[in-house]
């Protein structure tokens, strides 16, 4: 398919996993590295999924290209994620809500970053203790959707050619 033809989601999912597995990176791979990309890509910290996806990534040797690819794909999600983990965290140690307006905090973090992790600090900390906590289930049931259909895909691949000498 041309270039100009091909939908975003073509472009941004089904090419890089098809890309993959005929370079010869296994479904099992594939599906794990989605599955954690799609996980980091909603950790509760702005601006910090990259390093996340390295951090983890390398030592597990997870397929990076995919991993940053899908951790990007998340990225929306990470936005409409966020409020909810800094709650949900609130919640879970029994502290009050701190005022949070993403544009207010990020105009702060540039003008006044120690008082600003002074008084925001615990409250990413407390979101990160709840995506810790979802994390494990998680990455368990997005690796259980995307395997079935890697897979699909791995079959619709023509054979690779064994070349005998």
């Amino acid at each position: 398919m041309p270039e100009s033809r091909r939908s975003l989601w073509q472009k941004w999912v089904v090419q890089p996993v098809v890309q993959q597995l005929t370079q010869g990176t296994s479904p099992h791979q594939v599906a794990l590295a989605i599955a954690m990309g799609l996980l980091i890509g909603v950790f509760p910290i702005l601006g910090s999924n990259t390093l996340l996806a390295l951090l983890i990534g390398i030592p597990l040797r997870l397929n990076q290209p995919l991993l940053q690819g899908f951790k990007t794909v998340a990225y929306p999600l990470q936005w409409i994620s966020l409020l909810g983990f800094y709650r949900a965290g609130e919640m879970m140690f029994g502290v009050p809500h701190v005022s949070i307006h993403i544009p207010t905090m990020m105009e702060r973090f540039f003008t006044e970053p120690g008082p600003f992790f002074r008084d925001y600090g615990m409250t990413a900390l407390y979101g990160i203790a709840v995506w810790c906590l979802i994390a494990p289930p998680c990455v368990i049931l997005l690796y259980a959707i995307s395997k079935p259909l890697v897979e699909a895909i791995a079959k619709k691949l023509p054979a690779k050619k064994t070349i005998l000498v």
